[in-house]
């Protein structure tokens, strides 16, 4: 009896050791390694500071255009704003870079220039753009970027300009891996993104103030209108270099350009237009909605037509390549009258009977557009890829991954090229 326990004893401890040692083998830690990506954020107090005016340099990511009187203003993707003498269109002259960080829209009124800094609208004092100066902010305003494509601010450690691929190890299992926060969709230009034109009303006698299709900023009777992905807000002003935030109106999501015509507002989304009166400036209301399938959305106006282009992209992946016109003669219940085919169309404008279409890939397409339910090319310049267009007289100013180019339009079935500025 003493001699079987003492066989059990053994066999026990036997079977305790292989037990551990088969168990430490199990749990014995495996290191696996992948690529993730950190924000980078610039404090609050350096991105405040860092509104200035430097000399003029190359352009490099061009962004939205806006012209105002014999200036050409190009936003450079996430950095700041090219002024550009265009007194002579044929040989445009770079004059200064308003650097502003996390910049991609704009607007001009009476010298002054409003335009985004990530989460603030600052204003300056362009009346000599080589001293251009600050001269006005509204702080947190927006609270992501206009884009508004993830959290773009910490109140702690400031604004997100960009991210960071960081090797990470843990111990683990493939299980193991967490799954990466605040991952950036794109990045590029210091900016987060995951994905006749606009015209300002004249603030003065005889101020030329346009932008393109594809802004999110308009100006009419004393009012700027800024639009985000969701929110239509509204800046008083009164004193012109101190904008004063009034209202936000929910307009829906996937907002993301704002055209005024008259007293109405046409505001772009991934979804459809909507059409604001805008009769009492201060406070717009809606008329009416004309949705679609989901596809991003610019549009522009005249008097008994909205004329809007859908494309597929990285946001629309599920939309459509076309322009749609539609009859708002009855403007409570606007109505398709047709659609055309388009490559992968952005901006757009509208000049009489001409009708302009920047079809990214597929160039410039200039239509005959006196018969709506029959337009006409009438010439087009598959020669670059474009974004956005202005038109001034029987200037075309064009925008584009391609650079800033300019065309005469007197003979819109003939369009000459005056000058091209590349970027670097």
């Amino acid at each position: 009896m003493h001699m079987r326990r003492k066989i059990f004893a053994l066999l026990f401890t036997v079977s305790l050791t292989g037990l551990s040692l088969l168990t430490s083998c199990w749990l014995t830690p495996s290191t696996y390694t992948y690529v993730d990506y950190e924000p980078v954020y610039m404090p609050v107090e350096e991105l405040r500071s860092s509104v200035e005016a430097l000399p003029s340099r190359s352009l490099v990511n061009p962004g939205k255009i806006w012209v105002y009187n014999q200036y050409l203003l190009i936003n450079e993707r996430g950095e700041g704003i090219h002024v550009i003498d265009n007194s002579n269109p044929s040989s445009p002259q770079f004059v200064s870079f308003l650097a502003i960080p996390g910049n991609g829209d704009m607007s001009v009124r009476e010298n002054i220039l409003y335009a985004d800094s990530y989460i603030d609208l600052v204003a300056l004092d362009i009346s000599d753009p080589v001293a251009a100066r600050e001269v006005g902010r509204v702080e947190n305003i927006f609270p992501q970027t206009l884009e508004n494509t993830g959290i773009a601010f910490d109140p702690d450690r400031g604004v997100i300009v960009d991210w960071k691929e960081v090797t990470v190890e843990v111990e683990g299992g493939d299980d193991s891996r967490p799954i990466a926060d605040g991952r950036p969709f794109q990045r590029g230009g210091g900016v987060i993104t995951a994905n006749d034109a606009s015209a300002a009303a004249p603030g003065t006698s005889g101020e030329l103030s346009v932008g393109g299709s594809m802004a999110r900023f308009t100006i009419v009777n004393g009012i700027l209108y800024v639009v985000d992905s969701d929110d239509l807000q509204l800046f008083t002003l009164t004193e012109p270099s101190r904008p004063a935030a009034w209202a936000k109106v929910n307009v829906g999501w996937g907002i993301e350009t704002i055209f005024a015509y008259g007293n109405k507002l046409f505001i772009g989304s991934q979804r459809g237009m909507f059409i604001y009166d805008n009769s009492n400036p201060l406070n717009p209301t809606q008329l009416a909605e004309f949705l679609h399938v989901r596809s991003c959305d610019p549009v522009v106006a005249d008097d008994k037509y909205a004329y809007v282009t859908l494309r597929t992209g990285t946001a629309c992946a599920r939309g459509s390549n076309q322009l749609d016109i539609i009859d708002i003669g009855d403007i409570r219940n606007p109505q398709l009258l047709k659609s055309y085919a388009m490559q992968n169309p952005h901006g757009l404008a509208i000049v009489g009977n001409t009708l302009y279409i920047c079809d990214g890939e597929a160039g410039l397409k200039v239509f005959d557009a006196e018969n709506r339910s029959d337009i006409k090319l009438e010439t087009q310049d598959a020669s670059l890829e474009t974004y956005d267009i202005i038109p001034v007289g029987s200037l075309a100013i064009v925008i584009g991954p391609d650079g800033l180019h300019q065309y005469d339009c007197s003979d819109p079935s003939n369009i000459q090229k005056l000058s091209v500025i590349a970027p670097r």
